[in-house]
């Protein structure tokens, strides 16, 4: 490991100087390159960052990776030891590798230092994006991006009289938000192939997607709600009738239902960008989708401005829970700035900066944010966020991240997508491939 602890020089100059001051006290500036994907969210940390570079001194470079090549892309930086990035906003599931392989520069000392508490963020954030091991005031990142699985609908379509009329009398209740998964299957069934305003629309857009984690991320919703667990509660990396018990694999069958007879057609390798596309062009009555798209969506002369409406993931037999996303920021141990990405850090952290961080259109996990009374106000969207924040779950966060990821994908998308074998055997196959990862990890 290097560098994986603040010395104690730099813990000295923040708390003598106080937050992003030392660059102006002694002339000296230093550029920082901050890495993270390319997306909306990363364009309005660049405006926001303005504010620490008029602070500090300090000039902010930015590497924007798509997501589709993130992964490979600083995975491969951070196990090359590469100095390209003196901060990292890393995915949920990199924590457990960051910190284990040395590249996420541990951050309790600077925080106790410095007055930042994680008691100040969401519950859900801290453990999903900050500690490691799980559970345990271990802390190799400050929550950033608070961000998670939710859904999108056409509220005016939904509101029209008689297709309301049509649904109920189809379905026997009401059509609207819906409470549970097989009913948000009923409606994307009700509008695949529906005609409306003259364009044959579809029921839902939902991840399907390959080659990164986008099947993963979507089906996981399902396989919550149905009573999956990654492994037995009372005996870590005992998988077997957990991960494929026979109520997972009713939910892995319950999401190939729903790809089967309510998603437009040629959506079989879709993520993130395609269901965006799909929802604005009007293509699709309902779209499954990180909480990061919800201000483009209100900001969209066609869908937004009330004409869409936003939903948890529903409840299913076993639960209501959501597929967690979303990202902390880490000073990488490679680095030869760390104090000055330290700054970063403490200016970031300030709940001024975070308010600001969530009118841009970022997504805030700071308490103080949130849980303000003007918040559940303040976006059309911002009660949906807050209520699917209470309900997450997340993929794997241990260093063998990748070598888990990949077998989930291919075995989901083989049954789902391709239709290959059994949803028991699908999950039964995982089982064998997570089993000898962990062998080869020593947990077994």
């Amino acid at each position: 490991m290097k560098n994986t602890h603040l010395t104690s020089v730099a813990v000295g100059a923040i708390m003598a100087s106080g937050v992003a001051s030392t660059a102006l006290a002694d002339g000296h500036a230093t550029e920082l390159t901050l890495c993270w994907a390319a997306w909306d969210p990363a364009n309005a940390l660049v405006e926001l960052s303005k504010d620490f570079e008029a602070m500090s001194g300090h000039k902010m470079n930015f590497e924007f990776v798509p997501w589709t090549s993130f992964a490979d892309r600083m995975l491969n930086e951070l196990n090359s030891g590469g100095q390209l990035c003196d901060l990292m906003i890393g995915d949920s599931q990199w924590i457990g590798g960051g910190a284990e392989n040395g590249h996420y520069v541990k951050l309790n000392d600077f925080f106790d230092a410095n007055g930042i508490d994680m008691g100040d963020f969401i519950p859900a954030t801290v453990t999903g994006y900050a500690e490691w091991p799980k559970n345990t005031p271990n802390y190799y990142a400050l929550p950033a991006f608070g961000d998670v699985v939710g859904w999108t609908y056409r509220k005016d379509w939904f509101e029209r009289p008689e297709l309301q009329e049509e649904f109920k009398s189809t379905y026997g209740y009401d059509l609207g938000v819906p409470e549970s998964l097989q009913q948000l299957t009923d409606i994307a069934q009700f509008f695949q192939g529906r005609d409306i305003d003259g364009t044959t629309v579809y029921g839902a857009a939902i991840y399907t997607e390959r080659g990164s984690e986008g099947i993963t991320m979507g089906v996981t919703n399902w396989l919550y709600n149905h009573g999956f667990l990654y492994e037995n509660p009372d005996k870590p990396y005992d998988l077997d009738g957990f991960v494929n018990s026979a109520e997972a694999a009713a939910g892995l069958e319950a999401y190939k239902a729903l790809y089967d007879t309510a998603t437009p057609p040629g959506s079989s390798n879709w993520y993130m960008g395609e269901n965006i596309d799909a929802y604005r062009s009007g293509q699709v009555a309902m779209q499954m989708n990180f909480a990061f798209i919800w201000p483009g969506v209100e900001a969209d002369e066609k869908v937004g401005g009330g004409k869409s409406g936003y939903f948890p993931n529903p409840a299913g037999p076993s639960g209501q829970f959501a597929q967690l996303g979303g990202q902390g920021i880490s000073v990488v141990a490679y680095s030869e700035k760390q104090d000055a990405a330290l700054e970063y850090i403490q200016w970031f952290a300030q709940p001024e900066i975070q308010s600001r961080w969530w009118e841009l259109g970022g997504y805030s996990a700071l308490s103080a944010v949130v849980e303000d009374p003007s918040f559940v106000e303040s976006q059309p969207y911002a009660q949906t966020f807050l209520d699917s924040m209470a309900i997450v779950k997340d993929f794997w966060a241990e260093p063998a991240y990748a070598d888990l990821l990949i077998p989930m994908q291919e075995r989901i998308h083989n049954y789902v997508i391709a239709g290959e074998g059994t949803a028991q055997e699908a999950l039964d196959g995982l089982v064998r491939d997570w089993t000898e990862v962990f062998e080869d990890e020593g947990k077994l």
